[in-house]
Order: structure tokens, then C-alpha cells, then sequence
């Protein structure tokens, strides 16, 4: 009796998970096939898309040849026959699209291009005949160009006629209708040329169709197949005073009848698995979605690590092109005129401050993946508005120059010397700037205004920056957008200028870094204002006469230096070549060698107390710079004790810690600032 009772609950419990899996596999299969007419739909409408896009490109493509005969007769310019014939030749492409280029003053065709097997278009009235009226007088009332066709033409064969309305001005600025440029295509030339027969190829059945103005009926400009699907997508494709229909299904259909019986079928070998099979199957569906997780996860990494290099890229080409420019652009004027003192002066004054400028964007290039990550900091240092000014104004001198812009730059701030990040400030100014020099046409205005505002705590100042342009500004639309990255207005007045998208995302995130605000107001066609609010702390009397005597310090530094010796490491011959020349212009004594393993080797052979000094670059061939300085601190006695100070291009905070770990005394960022290295020099002698 048990023995059947559980006999009858394994029956139960096996037809209920039979039931269970059926129902579950069936379920799924609607799913899938939801998935799999969701993809189709989607290629489908990609398809007829770019199918549709190809159609505008081609007729964008003709309406342009058109364009030079009408702008001829729109300024007032007659055109002859033989000037018509040379203009029109001109036009007609290799592919024989383009069958005839035509006049029709008044809407009556009086000139034809080419004149042999199209002479039965000639005299012929566009705003009168039967087949072409309706859409000539659409194209003369809204002046816009229209397409009429396909149809019989006159000449024979089928094709469509291409009207682009002809209005003239007279002196009183009243517009009259001149007549009509028209492009007569050849239908079955043009369908070749748009790919159609391509989508039979990939498998559909499409249809391309219009509804007649003249008479309300259905007009097929192109189509496969012997009938319509009432299952087909469809896609609307605008042309100027009409509307196309694209209608585009799978010759097989969205879904087949084998696909629904093999998924039945399916579903009923599953329900007969036990449940150990049923099981498996969900663990390996569970595998397969961890897999795809995980496949999705590595995408995203790679995009987002694809998308920060682009970005890192592209800011260092746009920052460091500007200091660059200056650089060259003074250079060849010191070429010229090296017999010119004063102006020799002058412009290596301006190379140096444009070098220094560049030195300062290289180091915050090589920072954006701090910035990115959010472990960007502030380097405080004392600074000065004037200064800046000086600097800025070197820079951007060869660009105002090259498109005549006006420049006006206005500094009314109380306190001149603030405690700021240089460097940061410096490219918020160098991105604006750049933008208003950028997008402000030749003879343009900008104005840069740098004013203080009241500002309530002790020790702080508030400044506010205001540079102003009367170039081609932004539309509303667009302003809400301007601090997203890689956007850019698309408008007609900018389609010519090309930009990053970079400039003022960066600006904002050193600005929101600082503390600040900054606020752009524009008006298409009217120039940009851009407002930065920023404050800063005051140097204290001890840290402003600690800037002030700098030179005077460096100046008895320099006393202390004479005749010691000093030992350059340096596997660069122009780098050592420049080191060399500025020690013994001070009066140090001076040795090279070019690798770590030298260097060792000439302390090692020297008396003790013969090298005061040793300048150690880090990338060096056999021997790097940290393994030559752990070498030279093992030597003993006083060998081992000399100064080492690491004079290389690893910039960075971690190489200066590494250095010093090494057992060097000091560190020393490349390009070599003189005045650092001899402070630095003088601090061991």
C-alpha cells in the first residue's frame, strides 16, 4: 500500500516537473523569440536607414551640381550658351547618373546640357505639363528644391527631374522668380548608385515608395518582390516638399514556422530530463551568464581605459601646440633679426617664458590620470597676477598677430601676489583664451579683465576673471552642454573649425579643484562672456620677502660655488653639453661621464675629498642612476659620503622619494631650471 502511494507521488511529482520544464522551456522560447525579432527589427531598421541616408547622400550629392549655375544667375550674371555647355560638362559624373542639366526660365527649358537625344525637352513648360506641374509649382512656391518621378521623360527612358527654384534680387531687396536649374537623372542609373539591389542579397523584400500630390495614389519608385507584406517595417524618408516610404521586411519573414516547431520540440525533450538534467542545465545557463558579465565587464574596462587615453591625447596636443606656436614663431623672428639687440632681447625673453609655459603644461599632461581618478591635489606656491599676464600675452602674441585680433588685457586687482597653483591657473586662463582666439573671426575683439572683489575673511582675496570675445558664440540650446565632454555645437557658422570637446570640461574641473565658479553666457552670432570667481590666500610678510630677495639669495649662493668640482653623470650629450656650459660659466669645475658604472669608477679612482658634488641622471645605459648611487653610498670612508643630487626627467613625486631612498641628497626635475640647480649646488658646498 505504501509502496504504491509513493509510486503515485513519484508519477505526481514527475509529471509536475515535466509540466514545470515545459513550461519553463516554452516560456523561454517566447523570450528568445522576442530577443530574436527584436535583433531583426533593429538590423532591419539599421538597414533601411543607411539605405535611406544613401538615398539623401545621392541627392544632396546632385542638388550641389547644380548649385554654381544657380548662384551665377542669383548674383545677376547672364549665361550663354557655350559657358552653360562648359559649366554643365563640368557636372556630369562618371557614373552617368546626372543625363541632363537644364534652364528653364520661367519654368520653360530653353537651355539643355547635353543637347544630342534631349531635344524633345526643349521649349518645354515645367509649370504646365501634365506630369511635371505639380511638383515644379511646389519647388517655386517654397522654394525649395523637389524631386518629380519617376516617370517617362520626354526623351525616352524613365527617370526623375531634379527642380531647384532660381529666385533673382533687385535693388530694392524684392525677390522674383527667375526660373528653374534642373537635374534630369537616369532612374535605373540612380537606383544602382543608391545599392539597392544589395538588400535582395541580405535577404530582403523592400519597397520604396511615394503618394502622387496630384493625385492621392501610391507611386513605387523602387521595389523586389511581386506584392506587398503587411508584416514590413517601415521608414519614413524626408525629402524636401515630400515624403518617401521605405518598406523593408526578411524575404523569410521575422520569424519561420521551423523555428516555432524545433522550439516546441525542444521544449518536450526537455520536460522529459530529470531533474538532476534540469540541474545541469540551469548551472551551466548560470555559467554562461557569469561568463557574459564578466566578458561585458572587460569591455567596459577596455572603453574606459580607450576613452581616457583618447582624452589624455587629445589634451596634450591642444595645450601644447599653443606654447609651441610661440616658440617657433619667435624663433625664426630671432633668426631674422639676431643683429637686433633690442629685439633679440626681446624675443628670447619671450621664448624663454613661452618655454617655461610649456614646461608647466607638460607636467599637468602628465598628471591628467591623477585628475581622472580624483587624487588630483594643489601645488601652493606664491604667485602674481602681472606675471601671469606677461606670460599669457607671449603666448598668444604670434595667433593674435596671424588673424588681427584685437587684444585687450585689463589687471585692477589690490593684492598683485597671491598663494595659488601657478600652473593650474595657467590653463584655465590658456583654455578660455585659446577658445576666444579660436572661434573669433580676423579683426574680432577680445578683452581679458582681472578684477578683485570684496572678499570678508583676513588673509584671503577674491578675484574675478571675465574674458570676453565678439566671435561667434553659442546658441542656448547648446550652453547647458558646454561642460560635457567631446561636445561641440553643430552649426553651420562652426562647421569649419575643428575642436577636441576638452578645453572647457577641464576648465570646470580645476576650477570646482580651486573652489571657484565659472559661468558662460553667449548669443549666436554675438561673442561669449566667461566669468571665473576664485580666492585665494595672501602671502604672509615673510613668505613675500623670502620671493622678493630669491635672486640676491642665489647671488651669494653663487659665491659659495666657486672652483668646487663637481661630477656630471649624464648619458644625453646635448643635455650634458648645456650642464657643463652653465657650471663653468659660474665657475665650477666640471667632469662627464655617460653611465652610472663611469661614474662609479671615476669616484672610486679619485681622492676622497676630490668631487664635491655629484649630478645623477636615473635612465642611464649598464648602470642606472639609483644603482650608481646604492653603489657609491657602500663605497667607505668619504667616498661614500658624497652628495649625490638626482638631476633627471622622472618628475614625478614617487621618483623624487625614490631618489632620496636611493641615497641621494636632492632631486632636480628636467628641463634643469639654473637657478634651482645652483641653490641646489650651493646647499652642499
Amino acid at each position: 500500500m505504501k509502496t504504491k502511494l509513493m509510486q503515485k507521488q513519484i508519477r505526481f511529482q514527475a509529471l509536475l516537473l515535466f509540466f514545470i520544464t515545459f513550461f519553463l522551456a516554452e516560456l523561454c522560447a517566447v523570450f528568445l523569440y522576442q530577443n530574436q525579432l527584436k535583433e531583426a527589427k533593429l538590423k532591419a531598421d539599421y538597414t533601411a536607414q543607411t539605405t535611406i541616408g544613401r538615398v539623401k547622400s545621392q541627392l544632396n550629392h546632385y542638388l550641389a551640381e547644380s548649385n554654381l549655375m544657380k548662384h551665377m544667375i542669383e548674383a545677376g550674371y547672364t549665361v550663354d550658351d557655350e559657358e552653360f555647355s562648359v559649366l554643365s560638362s563640368l557636372m556630369q559624373d562618371d557614373q552617368n547618373v546626372i543625363k541632363a542639366h537644364e534652364l528653364a526660365k520661367d519654368g520653360i527649358v530653353t537651355l539643355i546640357y547635353p543637347m544630342s537625344g534631349n531635344e524633345a525637352a526643349l521649349g518645354l513648360n515645367m509649370l504646365e505639363h501634365p506630369a511635371r506641374k505639380q511638383e515644379a509649382r511646389l519647388a517655386k512656391e517654397s522654394g525649395e528644391y523637389t524631386i518629380a518621378g519617376p516617370f517617362e521623360l520626354q526623351q525616352g527612358d524613365i527617370g526623375a527631374l531634379l527642380f531647384d527654384p532660381i529666385y533673382t534680387t533687385d535693388a530694392n531687396g524684392d525677390q522674383t522668380f527667375w526660373g528653374f536649374s534642373i537635374l534630369v537623372l537616369d532612374w535605373e542609373s540612380f537606383l544602382n548608385e543608391i545599392e539597392l539591389d544589395t538588400l535582395e542579397e541580405a535577404g530582403y523584400t523592400y519597397e520604396l515608395w511615394k503618394i502622387s500630390p496630384a493625385t492621392g495614389e501610391h507611386v513605387s519608385i523602387a521595389h523586389s518582390g511581386n506584392s506587398r507584406r503587411s508584416d514590413a517595417m517601415e521608414v519614413l524618408c524626408t525629402v524636401p516638399n515630400d515624403t518617401w516610404h521605405f518598406e523593408i521586411v526578411p524575404k523569410n519573414g521575422w520569424l519561420s514556422p521551423l523555428q516555432v516547431f524545433v522550439s516546441f520540440a525542444l521544449g518536450l525533450i526537455l520536460s522529459l530530463l530529470t531533474s538532476i538534467g534540469f540541474l545541469q542545465f540551469q548551472m551551466r545557463r548560470y555559467k554562461d551568464e557569469v561568463h557574459a558579465a564578466e566578458l561585458e565587464k572587460a569591455v567596459q574596462e577596455a572603453q574606459s581605459a580607450n576613452e581616457a587615453k583618447t582624452r589624455f591625447l587629445f589634451n596634450m596636443s591642444h595645450d601644447i601646440r599653443t606654447p609651441m606656436n610661440a616658440i617657433i614663431g619667435f624663433s625664426d623672428l630671432l633668426e631674422k633679426h639676431i643683429d637686433e639687440k633690442d629685439r633679440a632681447v626681446d624675443y628670447i625673453a619671450k621664448i624663454k617664458s613661452s618655454s617655461s609655459f610649456l614646461l608647466s603644461l607638460i607636467n599637468y599632461v602628465l598628471e591628467m590620470a591623477r585628475i581622472e581618478s580624483g587624487k588630483a591635489s594643489l601645488k601652493i606656491e606664491l604667485g602674481s597676477y602681472s606675471e601671469l599676464i606677461h606670460s599669457l600675452n607671449a603666448v598668444f602674441e604670434p595667433s593674435l598677430k596671424s588673424k588681427n585680433l584685437s587684444y585687450l588685457c585689463y589687471n585692477t586687482v589690490e593684492h598683485d601676489a597671491i598663494l595659488c597653483d601657478r600652473t593650474k591657473i595657467r590653463e584655465i586662463l590658456l583654455n578660455i583664451i585659446s577658445n576666444s582666439i579660436k572661434y573669433t573671426p580676423e579683426g574680432g575683439k577680445i578683452s581679458v579683465k582681472i578684477e578683485e572683489t570684496p572678499e570678508p575673511r583676513k588673509g584671503f582675496a577674491s578675484y574675478r576673471i571675465t574674458v570676453k570675445d565678439n566671435g561667434i558664440g553659442m546658441s542656448k540650446e547648446y550652453l547647458p552642454h558646454i561642460f560635457e565632454e567631446f561636445t561641440r555645437e553643430h552649426s553651420s557658422t562652426e562647421s569649419h573649425i575643428t575642436g577636441t570637446g576638452l578645453g572647457l570640461p577641464i576648465v570646470k574641473s580645476l576650477v570646482n579643484l580651486m573652489g571657484g565658479t565659472i559661468d558662460v553666457e553667449s548669443e549666436l552670432g554675438a561673442g561669449t562672456i566667461t566669468t571665473v570667481c576664485l580666492t585665494f590666500g595672501l602671502p604672509t610678510e615673510e613668505q613675500f620677502a623670502a620671493h622678493q630677495h630669491k635672486d640676491e639669495i642665489l647671488g651669494q649662493s653663487l659665491q659659495t660655488l666657486s672652483e668646487k668640482r663637481v661630477l656630471l653623470a649624464e648619458d644625453n650629450d646635448l643635455n650634458a653639453e648645456i650642464v657643463l656650459t652653465v657650471l663653468e660659466e659660474n665657475g665650477i669645475h666640471a667632469e662627464h661621464v655617460k653611465d652610472g658604472a663611469l661614474c662609479l669608477k671615476a669616484v672610486q679612482n679619485a681622492p676622497e675629498d676630490y668631487y664635491d658634488v655629484i649630478l645623477m641622471d636615473i635612465q642611464m645605459p649598464n648602470m642606472n642612476g639609483y644603482q650608481a648611487a646604492e653603489a657609491i653610498r657602500a663605497l667607505p670612508g668619504k667616498r661614500g659620503e658624497i652628495p649625490i643630487v638626482a638631476m633627471t626627467a622622472n618628475a614625478f613625486e614617487e621618483d623624487r622619494r625614490k631618489a632620496l631612498e636611493s641615497g641621494m641628497n636632492a632631486h632636480i626635475a628636467k628641463p634643469v631650471d639654473v637657478s634651482v640647480l645652483l641653490e641646489t649646488l650651493s646647499r652642499f658646498s
